[in-house]
């Protein structure tokens, strides 16, 4: 039998070294950092500049230490396991003044063997974690690794804790320390469930095998009276009806069992998610059950493909044999502060990316392996996880230490994640063979032993630790790659492609070229003027000042967002409107892309931009800033990623020379009508045409193209006219794009004026917004609350105007239509700049 005693609750903690008065209580799961800001002993670290300070509180060590009462009916069991589910980082533990053990590695699920330590009635247990701000300092100072990534504490690498927490080109510096997952003492008798192992074979039409491997670990003495284990395998299916009940008995862990007519799990936006589940219990031959394991699977089959083609070889993503078109962008952790990241919160992330289209997110490697709950919501809501190991932009020196955590801490997350439905692919690192082929700047100069432990670690332990738990899911050995062995990694024709030259090198977004699979590149934006408000005060408002460059962690990067402004629209009047039309850049530099590398579809077949969310409230290349609010892009991206939609391309930028696109990414044919209008600013049409067809499954078709000479030869029509184009099923407008034939500073507004009416139904109010001209990128936000709108940042092309519906349940407060029109602002980009 087996039983679990938590000891996640109250502890007490101080800094060690402290008086006895300095003592205070935490709730663990927690941080020092958190529990610090329950005593109000710092200030948010967040605000304005107060990182820096609690940054150095994380030069000292702490003491957590609780009791917990041990039975002498636990002390029965054969044995007692200390668990520890997350513990960040360097920790040694102390039961009843024992040493039990020393950690090391925050990535890392700990078993402890603790029966011995324990006694029957009152017992203590102590952590005292040590200063990892002073470990990598010394490092730093003591090893011959002087790279760090941008922003990064250097010696960081040393250490097997969230790298992103010494800093990155995004995030603070604040190396917390704590227990952040669960604390436990489990007791096992006789026996227990070491792994399950569940594979799946496709290879019969219309049922798929499940093929079961248990292993079982004796924990008592050979007793020959009782020496038949039994274990119950239960299947359950996505209605909850059981599908089999299986038991096998000891010598026949090994076994299959069949799925008739199974229902495949799809990708978002490719069909049906449905998950079965599977329950196991360890039975001894009374019939006591002594374990039990329980997971989720989907039906499906996922893989990469590198098939070569005409254009190299590709890089595809494959699910139950359909390659796919990939579409999200780049997960990073949700917080510095780690006991801000909840369940609740997670699974609105979540939703936000199916609600935009997504069907992949990247965990980027330079975090931490998300809980359980992440990808337990990726699962239900077709995400599929290209998980990157935890790895990232560092210089990795192997030893014997190194080797032993890296090796574990990628065993215990593999055998953790590897029957989640949504795990895709399983990578390497991020970026590291690219800075080592190309010789970066910052790596030349490291002794050669660091580049051949590059090799070790990613092309022969790590990808030999994920076959020995999980020889199904695919392995790529790093983000760009073209498949290892420093082959040209960023190489445009195979593998993966990492692309910053629009954004780090200034360079227009017409420059995004022609990739297989894009899976980083960004552009950066402020976030909303709320958000902003959150961390500054009203003098701190210029983004050159102390705090907002504080705020900003990419070198130079509020003056890059200026240069961009001035490219292609007027100089906003204040920092409100600034961040706003940033926000609009950061949209059009993304799509550019995305619709680009769409159109290419079979030579690309990938775009996942960097970034989906920040750790803090900070300027970045997130689509969702800290506080969950949508960016300009995320609403574009609900535009852009549609499996059904349109596309505009530009024979050059600005050219007269237009070719008009329809998308269908889903797995069935698209009855489609699209038409193109040439309108002047007061939405006169002068000129229109239309098509009509089917579009063929998995596609891209140019439907249209036109040369709009005539009209933009004169200037001064050149600048107040555009060309709308919108897609239709049946009589139902899905979507619409807008090209202008000049840059938008160019571009002869009329003066907006809104004409905003609101009606409510059961569940949603209805935000009709007109105007009686052309207005681009129209943003509707609430003063006082925050919701998702079914769009935004969109266009008004027609005196009709745009309907757009507001969930009820968004809003905090109960609302009537007019409170809603009167709490809601309107603006677009003529609004922008002005008195």
């Amino acid at each position: 039998m087996r039983k679990t005693q938590s000891l996640n609750g109250v502890w007490e903690w101080h800094t060690e070294g402290a008086s006895h008065d300095a003592v205070y209580t935490g709730e663990v799961p927690g941080t020092v950092i958190s529990h610090m800001l329950k005593h109000k002993l710092i200030e948010d670290p967040y605000w304005r500049c107060n990182e820096y300070a609690v940054r150095e509180l994380m030069a000292n060590d702490y003491l957590y230490k609780r009791s917990f009462t041990v039975s002498g009916e636990d002390l029965d069991f054969s044995r007692a396991e200390l668990v520890c589910a997350g513990i960040d980082t360097i920790a040694s533990i102390r039961i009843n003044g024992c040493l039990v053990a020393e950690t090391r590695d925050m990535h890392r699920t700990y078993r402890f063997p603790v029966k011995d330590h324990l006694q029957e009635g009152e017992n203590r247990i102590e952590v005292l974690f040590h200063s990892p701000l002073d470990f990598v300092r010394k490092e730093d100072e003591e090893n011959d690794i002087f790279y760090a990534s941008t922003g990064c504490i250097h010696g960081n690498a040393a250490l097997r804790k969230a790298h992103y927490m010494f800093g990155w080109d995004w995030g603070p510096q604040l190396p917390d320390m704590g227990i952040f997952r669960d604390i436990a003492i489990e007791y096992f008798s006789e026996a227990k469930l070491q792994d399950v192992r569940i594979r799946q074979d496709h290879g019969e039409e219309g049922r798929v095998g499940l093929k079961f491997e248990v292993k079982i670990k004796q924990l008592s003495p050979y007793d020959e009276n009782r020496q038949t284990w039994f274990t119950e395998t239960e299947i359950i299916d996505p209605d909850g009806r059981p599908v089999s009940k299986i038991v096998r008995s000891s010598g026949e862990w090994q076994f299959d069992e069949t799925i008739p007519e199974p229902r495949l799990w799809w990708p978002n936006g490719l069909g049906e998610h449905p998950l079965y589940r599977v329950n196991i219990r360890l039975l001894d031959d009374t019939g006591t059950c002594h374990d039990t394991y329980e997971c989720r699977i989907g039906i499906r089959t996922v893989t990469v493909s590198t098939d070569k083609n005409e254009y190299g070889s590709e890089f595809a993503i494959t699910v139950n044999g359909i390659k796919i078109f990939t579409m999200g962008a780049n997960y990073i952790p949700e917080d510095n502060i780690l006991t801000r990241v909840t369940k609740e919160r997670t699974a609105q992330l979540i939703e936000d990316c199916a609600a935009a289209n997504f069907n992949c997110l990247r965990v980027w490697g330079g975090g931490y392996y998300p809980d359980d709950y992440f990808y337990d919501k990726c699962d239900e809501e077709g995400i599929l996880i290209w998980q990157d190991l935890m790895f990232g932009c560092n210089v990795y020196a192997l030893n014997d230490h190194f080797e032993e955590d890296i090796v574990e801490e990628t065993k215990d997350n593999v055998r953790r994640l590897r029957h989640h439905a949504c795990l895709a692919l399983w990578c390497g690192n991020n970026e590291m063979e690219w800075g080592w082929a190309d010789e970066w700047a910052r790596l030349k100069g490291h002794h050669p032993r660091y580049k051949a432990d590059y090799t070790k670690i990613f092309e022969y332990i790590l990808p030999r630790a994920i076959r020995a738990c999980d020889d199904t899911t695919y392995y790529w050995p790093s983000s760009p790659s073209s498949g290892g062995a420093f082959d040209n990694p960023n190489a445009t024709d195979r593998g993966d492609q990492h692309y910053w030259e629009v954004w780090h090198s200034g360079k227009p977004f017409t420059e995004y070229g022609d990739f297989s699979f894009c899976s980083e590149y960004g552009f950066q934006s402020f976030p909303h003027s709320k958000t902003i408000a959150s961390f500054t005060l009203p003098e701190d408002r210029n983004i050159f000042s102390k705090v907002m460059e504080s705020h900003q962690k990419n070198p130079a990067a509020n003056g890059k967002i200026l240069n961009y402004i001035a490219d292609y629209f007027l100089y906003p009047k204040d920092m409100d409107s600034l961040a706003y039309i940033s926000q609009i850049l950061q949209l059009k530099a993304i799509e550019y892309g995305v619709e680009h590398w769409r159109r290419k579809r079979g030579q690309c077949m990938g775009s996942l931009y960097w970034q989906l969310n920040d750790c803090w409230p900070v300027a970045s290349w997130a689509s969702i800033d800290y506080y969950g609010r949508w960016k300009a892009l995320h609403y574009g991206a609900r535009r852009f990623y549609s499996p059904v939609t349109i596309s505009i391309g530009e024979e050059k930028e600005l050219s007269p020379r237009v070719s008009y696109y329809v998308h269908n990414d889903t797995r069935e044919e698209q009855q489609c009508r699209t038409e193109v209008l040439l309108k002047d600013q007061e939405f006169r049409v002068l000129w229109e045409e239309a098509w009509e067809g089917g579009l063929p499954a998995l596609s891209v078709l140019k439907c249209m193209e036109m040369d709009f000479s005539p009209w933009t030869n004169e200037e001064a029509l050149c600048s107040s006219v555009f060309s709308v184009f919108r897609l239709y099923r049946g009589e139902e407008l899905l979507t619409e794009r807008t090209v202008l034939f000049v840059k938008p500073k160019h571009f002869d507004y009329n003066t907006p004026v809104y004409d905003i009416s609101v009606s409510e139904s059961e569940q949603s109010f209805e935000i009709t917004v007109k105007a009686a001209g052309f207005c681009q990128y129209v943003e509707l936000y609430f003063k006082d609350f925050d919701v998702i709108f079914s769009d935004n940042f969109f266009d008004i092309t027609s005196p009709e105007g745009v309907t757009v519906h507001v969930n009820k349940e968004d809003f905090k407060d109960h609302m009537t239509p007019d409170m809603v029109k009167e709490n809601l602002v309107v603006r677009s980009v003529a609004d922008s700049y002005g008195s």
